[in-house]
């Protein structure tokens, strides 16, 4: 299988020409729709740690998660640049469209990584901080650079760098890893290659134009549908999971059952939809459903922590 790799294919002076970009072109190379998903996780890593950070501590260390994650995705799109000029979900981006110079994203990411990791570790803990470079390094290196374009399992692996950001909450309050942490990060690890794998059913077309190894591609649609479902109902285990641990309660435990079910049943449809479908309907629905399990799972155990917060000092106070 061919690889595109050839990024002379932006312009022989790409590199080293000065863009005249907008502050909304380097808003985006930030990947904001995935930032937003890294916020939204590492702050309820935040709430859910048991223990109290300062408040202002706190916005500081979300920021800086916030900041790390856009620093990867600079990064990803620097590297990625010739194979998102070909397909048509990314051609709009803005190394490919030519509002960035490369060379322009390089230095971006790497300042914002530096920045980054440095005022977490200064302001926080260097245990927090460390673990938000190793992720910004493993999504950035590992998955982009290496994994994405040399295997079907990807996905599998390289989403281990979507799923730290409720260890690094974690961390920022405890200075630790723990188990309940660790369930955190298994939850979103095991939920990335439904997730994904649902995208790339219906975006077989641009992957294949550009020769990454997605799964649909290089197995067929049959084995990804299976692997889709054996991956909904972990991470359906992995999302009651809270409960059972002693970390959320009986109420949270319903309600990601119920959520859990949903996602699996999308992903039987998905299962079931006839091979060769072009529609793909039942993959763009899972897909969707897929973006609002992950918020709601993370909403309640949110909610959760603050319902059992405001019980115990309601009962202090009488």
């Amino acid at each position: 299988m061919t690889v595109i790799d050839d990024r002379s294919s932006l312009g022989d002076d790409s590199e080293f020409r000065m863009s005249e970009a907008s502050a909304r072109d380097y808003f985006e190379l930030l990947k904001p729709r995935v930032m937003s998903l890294v916020v939204f996780t590492a702050f309820a890593g935040l709430i859910v740690a048991p223990g109290h950070i300062n408040p202002i501590i706190g916005i500081i260390a979300v920021l800086c998660i916030a900041v790390g994650a856009g620093a990867s995705g600079a990064l990803n799109m620097w590297y990625d640049a010739d194979i998102d000029a070909v397909m048509t979900r990314t051609a709009k981006r803005p190394i490919p469209a030519g509002r960035i110079a490369p060379n322009e994203a390089l230095a971006f990411g790497l300042v914002l990584s530096c920045f980054s990791v440095s005022i977490l570790g200064l302001a926080v803990n260097w245990l927090a901080a460390s673990i938000l470079a190793f992720t910004i390094f493993f999504y950035a290196v590992v998955y982009t650079m290496w994994l994405k374009r040399s295997t079907p399992q990807n996905i599998v692996i390289g989403g281990a760098a979507g799923a730290f950001p409720p260890m690094i909450g974690w961390a920022c309050v405890t200075d630790s890893v723990t188990i309940e942490s660790t369930v955190l990060f298994l939850i979103i690890f095991l939920w990335t290659p439904a997730h994904f794998w649902a995208l790339a059913l219906f975006k077989m077309r641009d992957y294949r134009s550009v020769g990454v190894p997605m799964l649909p591609n290089v197995s067929g649609e049959r084995t990804t549908k299976n692997q889709i479902v054996v991956y909904a109902v972990l991470t359906a285990f992995s999302a009651v999971a809270p409960t059972f641990l002693g970390f959320a309660s009986t109420g949270y435990g319903v309600v990601a059952g119920l959520l859990s079910a949903v996602f699996v049943y999308w992903s039987v449809i998905c299962w079931r939809m006839p091979d060769g479908d072009e529609k793909m309907v039942p993959a763009k629905k899972l897909f969707a459903y897929s973006i609002f399990y992950l918020f709601a799972i993370f909403s309640a155990l949110m909610f959760d922590r603050l319902a059992s917060f405001l019980v115990a000092h309601w009962g202090a106070g009488l």
